[in-house]
């Protein structure tokens, strides 16, 4: 016998199999003549291709420069300056290489061709384009309160965008292959087209998979995140990709890597809980909403999202445009920013995890349920004194374990895939799959004690007890 080549048989006795690096010599995209080379902190060197270089120099695909990754973090963690751009280059990257391991170890099986490779690739590269500024926040912050019930998303104004780019500049590019990039860009969104029908399903879960959550947009943001924040990380996605394998139209893994794959969704929760949802880092958010819905009947940065000729004008450089504007209209708006500059912060004043029984019927709390809490005390809060921020955390799959929804086989001779369930799985990963992390904010300093107060009688109604997370000064004298 062979030896194993990444725990599988090589192509013969004699010969081991290609790299990946070497598949799809095709055309002019194998002329090195034509390619370009850009060296990734995180990913080593990445080839460009010349279709895919069409895109990227573009003015639409150089906001991204302008796009952070992680928005307003690095203003708690300074480190975290990585943008959108080299993001959309990594998972560029990956999804290539992704279809290469495939084509390599299946390619006649699963009718793997050049036109995937080049396809998967784009969707990689484009699938960030529609971001708006401050990653998430302008989404699922701004717009719902400027535009109540919008179901605006990035993904959809990403197909807009790509379609936008491709007229603006002429780029000559098969329709085919046009119209299954944008399909794999929203194939995770609530705008995900119906893939039942569609040869190759696989091809449309390696860069946004609504199926399962593995994609190579989180092996990408995973391991640059924690990077840029001085953290570690113990997910190996190159362990993934050698493993993985076609079974039924579904990339499948090996059973014995559902820990590593269980630490992929682990390490994205806990990014989520030190990282994205950083108390300092939400106040800063918070503030920033603030300036933009005071901002937003002067520079109409509501109307932009609709409007792709005008929206990839738009990024997190608006700051500076409110900051540094002369008129009159924005003054609240630019004393908001600049609180934020002199760190003059909406103060966090408290917080509790919603007990796990409680999970399933939780409603968003409000500035009015606080209010509705206060007791007594000299002190009249108002609706626009409060913020209070709803936090969900959890492994992509809701209340749900996401092993449940992943195929898995036993060896490379299985032809058969089959689902991890609980109890097969170690008793000591978590009984449960989600957090509900209530925090409140006082936007002035010197009413922290009665807002703190008012949660804990929040609390002490809705489940009979409180956490005191935050010891506010006049407490802190109280009991000294």
């Amino acid at each position: 016998m062979g030896e194993c080549y990444g725990g599988r048989m090589p192509v013969s006795k004699h010969e081991e199999p290609p790299h990946p690096l070497f598949m799809f010599q095709d055309g002019v995209d194998s002329d090195r003549r034509f390619l370009k080379h850009v060296f990734d902190n995180v990913h080593g060197n990445i080839t460009l291709d010349p279709l895919s270089l069409k895109f990227i120099d573009t003015e639409q695909f150089q906001r991204l420069r302008d796009l952070k990754q992680l928005g307003l973090t690095y203003m708690v963690y300074p480190g975290a300056v990585h943008t959108r751009f080299e993001h959309s280059l990594g998972v560029y990257w990956l999804a290539g290489e992704a279809v290469r391991f495939l084509q390599t170890y299946q390619g006649s099986e699963i009718g793997i061709d050049y036109h995937d490779l080049r396809t998967v690739k784009l969707a990689g590269l484009l699938h960030d384009i529609g971001h708006g500024p401050f990653s998430h926040l302008f989404e699922h912050e701004f717009l719902p309160r400027v535009l109540p019930g919008s179901e605006w998303s990035h993904e959809q104004m990403s197909v807009q965008l790509v379609d936008f780019m491709v007229d603006e500049h002429h780029i000559d590019i098969d329709h085919d292959c046009l119209t299954k990039v944008k399909e794999m860009i929203i194939s995770s969104s609530n705008f995900a087209v119906e893939k039942s029908s569609k040869e190759k399903q696989f091809l449309y879960d390696i860069v946004a998979n609504g199926r399962n959550g593995i994609d190579v947009d989180k092996f990408d943001y995973i391991s640059r995140d924690c990077r840029a924040c001085g953290l570690g990380c113990n997910f190996q996605f190159q362990r993934l990709f050698e493993g993985m394998r076609v079974i039924d139209d579904e990339i499948c893994y090996p059973a014995k890597e559902y820990l590593t794959i269980h630490k992929l969704f682990s390490t994205r929760a806990d990014l989520h809980r030190t990282v994205y949802t950083h108390a300092k880092v939400k106040a800063i958010e918070l503030m920033v909403v603030d300036a933009l819905v005071k901002a937003n009947d002067y520079l109409q940065i509501s109307s932009y999202p609709f409007d792709p000729a005008q929206y990839w004008k738009l990024d997190d450089t608006i700051l500076k445009t409110i900051e540094f504007a002369d008129s009159k209209k924005l003054k609240e708006s630019r004393e908001i920013i600049q609180r934020i500059r002199r760190r003059d912060l909406y103060q966090f004043c408290n917080e509790y995890a919603v007990p796990k029984d409680k999970l399933e019927h939780f409603k968003d709390i409000t500035p009015q349920d606080i209010i509705c809490s206060q007791k007594a005390n000299g002190v009249e809060l108002k609706i626009e004194d409060i913020v209070v921020t709803n936090i969900k955390i959890d492994l992509t799959r809701g209340k749900h374990n996401p092993l449940d929804s992943i195929g898995f086989f036993k060896d490379f001779h299985s032809e058969k895939k089959f689902s991890i369930t609980d109890d097969r799985i170690s008793h000591l990963l978590p009984a449960c799959y989600q957090d509900r992390i209530v925090r409140v904010y006082a936007k002035k300093p010197e009413l922290v004690e009665a807002v703190s107060e008012a949660f804990e009688n929040l609390q002490l109604k809705k489940y009979g007890v409180k956490t005191q997370v935050h010891e506010t000064p006049e407490k802190k004298r109280r009991r000294t």
